[in-house]
This record gives structure tokens, sequence and C-alpha cells, in this order.
């Protein structure tokens, strides 16, 4: 009796913090309990995207009479998706058996040896269906490893350039006519001005910062530049980077300000827009769909181009984003899964919809040739810009899967507001005069990388 008494004292005399951790340790291990009584005999696939789901379930419920054919569509943010994913994966928790996976979001998956990937090898199976063939080749690139590949592109994402046409219409300039970005900022340099007499620029030729790391990396891909080469190994210190880096570094020191610092998604941003504060602006073919539900006064005023290039006959485009369905090693589900995951990846019905609700163009090519891409565009004057983009869409650059191209992104936006920070203290302002102190940042961010990557066994990469 003493012994029970004395345990119930020491009970009583644990702080609060203690019986927290206690009572979140015994939650824990409830919910892992529950977590591996075996699952429900049908499918379960998880996704990010309310448009997504919303375009799979009515396709879901007309595939089959049997339940156990038709996936469970769970959908959840992108961070969760990333957690409960890798949790699985590393931990031995179960998953779903299709899994919807962004590109920021998948390197963690592609970390360690390849036979270690969490993700099934799709490629003999594609292989063997055409689906090799089927989808466009440099989509399959980020969620490639080694040439094995990974998981079926959803997207192409290929980038245009859209502009105020209204505004450089009634300027009496032809854009479509220009070729290079060297053109584009001389053929718009007299829009550049002073709208109000206070001595600052109103209008810019296009929204750029060099703080944009997507739109860094978007234009480093246009103009040949790459991170990592085909062995996944780092390059971010490439001669071609520091000219590339050095260029669109001096777009925004130039004293003329050619481009202007307009956030993508806000309010304020889109005001800019609306304001034509700049004329120009990088253009995923996603984007279309978020101006069109957040900017509808700039509709009928804007009009697409392919991306000028950085030298004559260079690419005129690039791409931003994507994401993959992949299969987990885990799932005893894969037949199954694999073909409802065909009818939802490569239906003519979906890739129609996935046009007409978010601007989207599918990767598949057989049904590049649908009418729905050929539709006018009231938003953009009318343009057919689906065929457009689906013009661009084989000139996409290839892309790493590299785990560590998400932090190589950031080293090379640390190089480029270190270059401007010089460039100003300096008053350099002519590309060509930044390419040394450019390639000087880039090793160091080529050491930065080596050093974070050295520290894993598995990728082959020495300190």
């Amino acid at each position: 009796m003493h012994s029970i008494s004395v345990a119930l004292i020491s009970l009583r005399s644990l702080s609060a913090g203690i019986w927290v951790i206690v009572v979140l340790f015994l939650l824990s291990g409830i919910a892992v309990l529950y977590s591996v009584q075996p699952k429900t005999e049908s499918i379960e696939m998880w996704v990010f995207s309310p448009e997504h789901q919303a375009m799979y379930l009515p396709m879901i419920e007309s595939q089959s009479d049997d339940e156990k054919m038709k996936p469970r569509l769970s959908l959840m943010s992108i961070a969760a998706i990333k957690s409960r994913m890798m949790s699985g994966f590393f931990g031995g928790l179960p998953t779903a058996d299709l899994i919807e996976v962004e590109r920021a979001t998948v390197g963690q998956a592609f970390m360690g040896p390849i036979e270690a990937i969490g993700f099934r090898d799709l490629t003999d199976r594609m292989d063997s269906e055409g689906l090799l063939e089927l989808f466009n080749p440099p989509s399959l690139s980020p969620w490639s490893v080694q040439g094995r590949v990974f998981g079926l592109p959803h997207d192409v994402h290929p980038v245009m350039l859209a502009y105020r046409a209204d505004l450089v219409e009634a300027a009496g300039i032809d854009l479509e006519r220009v070729e290079t970005w060297e053109e584009f900022f001389d053929a718009l340099s007299p829009m550049m001005t002073d709208l109000d007499g206070n001595g600052i620029n109103d209008r810019h030729a296009m929204s750029f910062w060099f703080t944009q790391p997507d739109n860094i990396e978007l234009l480093l891909l246009q103009g040949g530049g790459h991170l990592f080469d085909a062995q996944s190994k780092p390059t971010l210190n490439l001669d071609l980077n520091a000219k590339l880096l050095a260029t669109i570094v001096s777009w925004c020191v130039d004293p003329a300000e050619p481009v202007i610092d307009i956030d993508e998604f806000s309010a304020a941003g889109h005001q800019a827009r609306i304001d034509g504060t700049a004329i120009a602006y990088l253009c995923p073919d996603w984007m279309c769909s978020i101006w069109k539900m957040h900017v509808p006064l700039i509709a009928g005023k804007m009009k697409l181009i392919p991306l000028p290039a950085f030298e004559k006959g260079g690419r005129r485009t690039s791409v931003r984003g994507g994401t993959m369905l992949g299969f987990p090693r885990t799932s005893e589900n894969f037949e199954t899964s694999w073909e409802s995951a065909k009818l939802l990846y490569t239906s003519p019905e979906i890739a129609r919809e996935l046009y007409r609700a978010v601007d989207i163009i599918t990767p598949v090519r057989s049904l590049w040739d649908d009418p729905v891409y050929d539709e006018p565009d009231p938003f953009f004057m009318n343009q057919r810009k689906g065929q457009m983009y689906i013009d661009l869409a084989p000139n996409i650059p290839i892309r790493t899967s590299s785990p560590y191209n998400t932090s190589a992104v950031l080293e090379i936006r640390d190089a480029a507001v270190n270059l401007a920070q010089w460039a100003k203290s300096n008053e350099v302002h002519q590309s060509k005069d930044l390419e040394e102190k450019a390639k000087e940042l880039l090793d160091i961010a080529q050491q930065n990388i080596v050093r974070k990557m050295s520290r894993n066994a598995f990728t082959g990469v020495e300190n």
C-alpha cells in the first residue's frame, strides 16, 4: 500500500508539460494501432488540388460498377501529403495507392539510392504499353532518376510572355516581331516613362526581380543553363550560368528601370497589373487561370507571345511547376491503381476539362489535336492560346529530379541578390561587366551545395 501511495504522489507531482507529453504519447500510440488496421479493399488516392478532385470524381464514378475499382479521393494540403508520404516511405506507416505530388515536394522522395525510392519504377511498364512515347518526353524528366521513370506526368507547363496588348498596340509597337530579350526591352523603352511627373517611372517593360527564385530558375533553364548534370552532380558555377545570371540581374540594376518587382499572387500585385505598372509577365499556362479568377479587369487586354530568346535562334519557352502521379511500392493494389491512373491521366475528357477549367495543357501528345486547344480565348484577345502553348511544349527544358534542386535554386537566388547589391554599390549596370562577379558568387554557391550534398553518402559528391 505504501508503494502505491508513493507512486500516486509521484504522478501527481509531474509538471503540466510532462503530462502533455504523456498524453500525446498515448494518443500517438493509439493512432498508430488504428493506422495499421487492414485497409479497405478499394484503392485510395491523395490529391492536393480541389480542381483535380472535381475533374476526377465524375470519371471515377462512370468507370465501373465495381466499387473496388474506384479510387477513394482524399483532398489534403501539399504539406500534409509530403509529411504522410515521407512517413510512409521511411517510417513504415501506410500511404495511399496513388499520390499526386507537386515538383517542389517530390525531391525528398528521391533521396538515397535508387532502389530505396518509395515510388514504384514505372519505366518497363510504360515502355511495354507505349506510354513512354505517349507523353511529352521533356515532361518525364522531373520524375526520372538515372533514366528510370517514377511517376506519370500530369502537365507540361510551358511558359510564354503575356503582355498588355491594349497599351502596346496603342503605342504603335508590334511585339510579335521581337525575337530576343534585347529587342524586347528596346521595343518597349519608349513606354518606360514617368506618367505623373514625380521623377519615378510609373511603367516598366516587365515584372521580374532578382529575389524571385522560381523565375530565376525559369530564365536560366530557358537560356540553356542548368544546376545539375545528367548524373545529378551540381553545376551551379557554369560559365553559361554566370552569363545568364549577369544578364537578368542587369535588368534589375539598369537605371532605366526596365523591370519591377510585382507580386504574382497578392491583391497589390493584381492591382499593379490592372494599372499597367508592368507591360509583360512570365506566364506558364496555369497562370492564365489565376488571372481570370483574380484580375478579370484585364480580360480582353492581354496577348501572349513566345518568350524572347537570349540569343537569336535560341529557345523561346521555359517551364515552371509540375505534378506527377506516383505509385508507392507498399501498395498491394498496383494493377487496379494502374488502370485507374491511365484512365485519369490519358482521358480526353479530363484533358479537355483540365484546359477549360484551369488552362493547363495535357502532356499526352495524341490529344494535342483536340479542338478545345483551338478555341479562341476572349481573355487574350481571342488568341488560340491552347495551341500556342502546345506548339512550345516539345521544346521545354529538361529538368533535374535532384532532391537538392530547391536548395540549389535558393543558392542561385542568394547569388543574384549579392550580385545586384554589388552592382548598385559599384555602379555597374552592363551584363558583360557583371559576369566575372557572377562567376565568383556562383563558385561560392557551388561550394555550398557540394558541402550540403557531401553529407549524404549516396550522392557521390565529395566536399
